[in-house]
């Protein structure tokens, strides 16, 4: 079976803590997606996730805590535990520089900003914060921004921490340093860590299109899953983020992302070689060598019609 890794960066806004949002509100915007219409945050893509019998990564930023207080971060702990999603750290290091008390002395708008030593003690406060407030046992990590770098992966493996997912080959050479082939599609062994690489597909000859909600089509997600399902790869890493149902200015819901994420449901369900769930549910590579979903220009051409439709349908201020 292929594992589908469906990952959801849960985290509040620091473009909107910046103009002077408070918790209460940050939370209903960014973690609960509520609009005039309704909520499609992280609990509506829970109850799709339900309504298919699948689990989801959620990957939790504790750093709005050392701003805002870890009472918000406590309750987005406990809407994924209640529901028996997986709990995972995620840390936007960019909080650092409003925090009255923070852990270390550096700062940094990514992890790889930051020292070697000031990454591990970090990550230590991100986790056992997380674990305080209710999550059970933290083991993996994803960088804010995907902004890792090597030291990144040395401070999870001082700290025991068994998988990390920063490595978007999308950010590679921006602003994710880890030093591993762009070409990385399997999990790989770095030490005690193992990097579960950003799944996605090919848009050009040498252009990668990450596995993410908002950047393929539902037709694009459907065919990333199924290939690496008929071609027996251990996973396929999609991302998406507790906002990422919703308008640019999270004011409306929009519904070809919706969409998008309702039909990644039905795939993962529907495909006899396909599961959901952890990283920890992953199986070992097959001996066949890994390849990505060949581009296809029609596709790619649709993509961005429906997209610009959707602009004008869900990205337009009133």
């Amino acid at each position: 079976m292929t594992v589908a890794l469906v990952t959801v960066d849960t985290e509040l806004s620091a473009g909107l803590f910046q103009r002077g949002w408070d918790a209460d509100a940050n939370f209903a915007a960014s973690i609960l997606g509520r609009t005039a219409k309704g909520d499609f945050g992280i609990g509506w893509q829970m109850d799709r996730l339900d309504e298919h019998g699948l689990k989801a990564i959620f990957f939790i930023d504790p750093a709005p805590a050392l701003v805002l207080g870890e009472g918000v971060i406590a309750r987005i702990v406990d809407m994924v535990a209640a529901r028996g999603h997986f709990v995972e750290l995620h840390m936007h290091s960019e909080w650092l520089a409003w925090a009255d008390k923070p852990p270390i002395a550096g700062r940094g708008s990514n992890m790889r900003d930051l020292c070697p030593a000031d990454q591990a003690m970090l990550i230590g406060w991100g986790r056992d914060m997380l674990e305080r407030v209710g999550a059970p046992k933290i083991r993996a990590f994803r960088a804010g921004n995907f902004g890792a770098d090597d030291a990144t992966l040395a401070a999870l493996d001082q700290l025991g921490l068994l998988w990390d997912s920063s490595y978007n080959p999308a950010f590679a050479g921006t602003a994710c340093h880890i030093s591993l082939p762009a070409d990385l599609i399997d999990p790989s062994r770095i030490g005690a860590v193992t990097q579960m690489p950003v799944s996605g597909i090919w848009e050009g000859l040498d252009r990668f299109r990450p596995a993410q909600i908002c950047a393929l089509s539902a037709r694009e997600m459907g065919d990333g899953l199924r290939h690496a399902a008929d071609t027996d790869r251990p996973c396929f890493n999609i991302v998406t983020h507790s906002f990422e149902m919703l308008s640019r200015d999270r004011l409306r819901p929009n519904r070809a992302v919706m969409r998008r994420f309702v039909a990644m449901c039905e795939t993962i369900c529907t495909h006899a070689n396909l599961t959901s769930g952890h990283f920890a549910d992953v199986p070992k590579a097959a001996e066949t060598p890994p390849t990505r979903l060949s581009a296809n220009r029609w596709h790619t051409a649709l993509r961005h019609g429906e997209q610009a439709l959707a602009t004008i349908l869900y990205e337009r201020r009133s």
